[in-house]
């Protein structure tokens, strides 16, 4: 396969014989039917970062006029491991821009380091970043930045960061977390950074993979990583040809470096895209001059405290 879009966008093309795919992620591939046209051809689809309860999943390669029914003379292909993240990264890091794609700003505005964390509250497993879980709220953030209702969510910013004494290779010290719908507010058309970093789960010799999707914005990859995040790890960012995603993922004990210019005023939603996980709180929300957007449909607001100031014709008081 000849792999030539990610996430909407171009990228340098590369061949390759398995696509891996998480949760978020796209791809445009091109292929060539040059086989034997008399045969039909198996494709394989296996689970990538969590060990597998059942079998690979199985679909054909249908060269007409041969019935859909005729199956593979060969055996189907094998799937890499769940857990072969050598694979992984390998593949993931051959991902970079084509020519001519937008490059990123050289510096930055803002750089938040979000630390990936499980934990526990009275007695439940839940996510966290930099120890926050978040809650979302019962009215729609747009809304609530939108007319100004600071009731409806928690008005502190959570942390851009986390204590330099974390160690990600052990379970954490303190499993305990607390909760919060707080927003980060990023100024209209800053560039900013982020840097995913990954850690041991509560069990130990456990980290799990990733995949961090981003609402309203493309973000640039900047480089993966291993072990903890460091200024070492500055002349390491690819500042020359890094791919626009909207989902990058953060391998375990590694981290991740994005980048992206926060141009896109509203509340966007920026979290991991297995959807649990994102109802147990690993996520974090950008409000982006969200008080300033027009023309929002009233079926977008029409939940929580918002939803109770509309009048019978669809209008606000």
């Amino acid at each position: 396969m000849l792999v030539v879009e990610a996430d909407g966008n171009y990228v340098q093309p590369f061949l390759v014989d398995d696509l891996d795919i998480y949760s978020g992620e796209s791809y445009s591939v091109l292929i060539t039917t040059n086989q034997n046209p008399k045969n039909n051809y198996w494709v394989s689809v296996g689970v990538r970062g969590r060990e597998p309860k059942t079998p690979q999943g199985l679909t054909l390669l249908n060269y007409l006029p041969n019935s859909a029914s005729k199956l593979p003379v060969s055996p189907p292909p094998v799937t890499p491991r769940w857990d072969d993240y050598n694979h992984s990264k390998t593949f993931s890091k051959s991902v970079l821009a084509r020519m001519g794609s937008p490059k990123p700003p050289r510096f930055y505005n803002r750089r938040m380091i979000l630390l990936n964390t499980q934990n526990m509250i009275n007695g439940h497993t839940k996510w966290a970043i930099n120890n926050v879980s978040l809650v979302l709220p019962a009215t729609p953030y747009l809304g609530s930045v939108k007319f100004l209702l600071n009731h409806t969510f928690d008005q502190r910013s959570p942390p851009e960061s986390y204590p330099a004494n974390y160690d990600i290779m052990k379970p954490p010290v303190n499993t305990n977390t607390t909760t919060s719908s707080g927003v980060y507010r990023l100024k209209f058309k800053s560039t900013v950074d982020v840097i995913l970093q990954n850690t041991n789960a509560i069990k130990a010799n456990v980290s799990e993979i990733h995949p961090w999707h981003l609402h309203g914005h493309d973000f640039w990859v900047l480089g993966y990583g291993e072990g903890k995040f460091s200024k070492n790890d500055e002349k390491k960012l690819n500042l020359k040809n890094p791919p626009l995603r909207n989902t990058a993922v953060i391998f375990p004990y590694g981290w991740t470096a994005l980048r992206f210019v926060a141009d896109n005023r509203g509340v966007w939603a920026f979290h991991c895209h297995i959807e649990p996980h994102l109802h147990m709180g690993m996520g974090v929300i950008f409000d982006i001059e969200g008080r300033f957007v027009r023309g929002i449909p009233s079926e977008a607001l029409a939940c929580g405290a918002t939803g109770r100031m509309m009048t019978k014709d669809g209008k606000y008081h």
